[in-house]
């Protein structure tokens, strides 16, 4: 039974020692800005000129030649104004100064900006009450980037600052890499649709929703397959059909019941395995393996276990199957606000509540009642991870964190 650091790395290195070719294609800003939004970049998008393409004011104030004012108290003539759209024509003289506004150009002839709270006007005026440095005030010209210089490289994930680069050098049409197909199928007697009515014994297929809802934030195409019931036959067809797909995800069907049946399928058609245990609660029992090069995890059926094992596991694949390096696990530390105790020797995620304002940000876990309780993940915002080799914390301590995607 792997660690779930182990898991995720033997993830990593079975999907990436996969050879590939990610499919692209165009998204076009014009017509949609989301057609490119949470897309890997098939191409570099280059400069189309020099950024600032003109030395840009950055404060409210007075372009001046700062060697006319050295002191407090030096006057200088006002001799027009600067503002974003409408340069100044003229050239700065000795003695001489522009007002100028926040992103207007800075005029010829001059080498600094004073911003207007420390400058008085007295008719033609402006007396300053310090002095000016050469350099300040302004972002010369290139300094943001230059003609053909690469802006957004090939790879980057497109997120609302990268599409704003783009578009400020004039790229609204952009190669990117086709989002990775996913299928999504679960399995079982007792799950009906989440639009019918269950009966006394039934449970709606929640995890369609919840793990499609991932997929997407991932970076991926949902593929949704619906449920297959306890039926060698019904599972093995659904199978074959999610094969087509990049990824296949199965929900349920992967512990040692009778009718657990979903691993004995996939050895049938072929699959080579590399896990089919974690030392983790919830989600122990997930499963990874290939199939006619394809990845298949077969993630637990409770809720929970499913939301922590797709996070874990699947996510990174999806990163490289979009064509981008797989990211590091977003741990990150807060303080624990409530001792925790949980039996060894498996990693514990706990559903959490995480608190950020002054001070250290602090995390206490919330009451639930197992893997089955969407509810206390839905009051949370985080998982607490008590890892297996020590199990009882102290308040006050230093913890790890797991985000839930999209909440922060």
């Amino acid at each position: 039974m792997l660690s779930f650091e182990a898991a995720r790395a033997k993830v990593i290195e079975v999907v990436g020692a996969q050879p590939r070719i990610v499919p692209t294609e165009i998204a076009d800003m014009a017509a949609d800005p989301a057609q490119a939004l949470g897309r890997v970049l098939a191409e570099d998008v280059v400069a189309d000129r020099d950024y600032p393409p003109f030395h840009r004011s950055t404060r409210d104030g007075y372009a001046l030649r700062a060697a006319d004012v050295t002191t407090s108290g030096a006057t200088l003539r006002l001799m027009g104004e600067s503002r974003a759209g409408v340069a100044f024509t003229g050239s700065v003289g000795p003695g001489e100064c522009v007002r100028i506004l926040t992103g207007a150009p800075l005029p010829e002839g001059a080498d600094a900006v004073v911003m207007q709270e420390y400058a008085r006007v007295e008719g033609e005026f402006v007396m300053f009450e310090r002095g000016a440095a050469a350099g300040q005030n302004f972002v010369v010209a290139g300094t943001e980037g230059r003609v053909g210089e690469t802006v957004v490289a090939r790879g980057s994930r497109m997120g609302y600052a990268e599409l704003a680069l783009a578009s400020q050098v004039g790229r609204t049409k952009l190669r990117v890499n086709r989002r990775p197909r996913v299928a999504i199928l679960s399995t079982g007697d007792e799950i009906v649709a989440v639009d019918a009515a269950p009966g006394p014994f039934q449970i709606r297929n929640s995890n369609s929703v919840s793990l499609a809802a991932q997929v997407t934030l991932a970076g991926g195409e949902p593929i949704a397959l619906g449920n297959a019931a306890d039926e060698v036959g019904a599972i093995r067809a659904r199978i074959e059909e999610g094969l087509e797909s990049d990824i296949l995800i199965l929900s349920g069907g992967v512990s040692v019941g009778t009718y657990d049946l979903v691993e004995g399928v996939l050895q049938e058609l072929g699959a080579e395995f590399f896990f089919d245990s974690v030392a983790i609660r919830p989600g122990k029992p997930a499963v990874f393996a290939r199939c006619r090069e394809k990845p298949v995890f077969g993630l637990p059926g409770n809720p929970v276990s499913t939301m922590v094992t797709f996070e874990l596991f699947v996510m990174p694949a999806i990163e490289m199957l979009s064509g981008a390096q797989p990211q590091p696990l977003p741990l990150f530390k807060a303080r624990l606000a409530k001792p925790v105790q949980e039996k060894p020797p498996l990693a514990h995620f706990l559903p959490a509540h995480l608190r950020l304002g002054e001070g250290d940000p602090t995390v206490e876990i919330i009451s639930w009642q197992g893997s089955g309780d969407i509810g206390a993940v839905a009051r949370g915002n985080c998982f607490l991870v008590v890892h297996g080799e020590r199990q009882n914390l102290e308040s006050g301590e230093w913890v790890d964190v797991l985000p839930r995607r999209g909440m922060f």
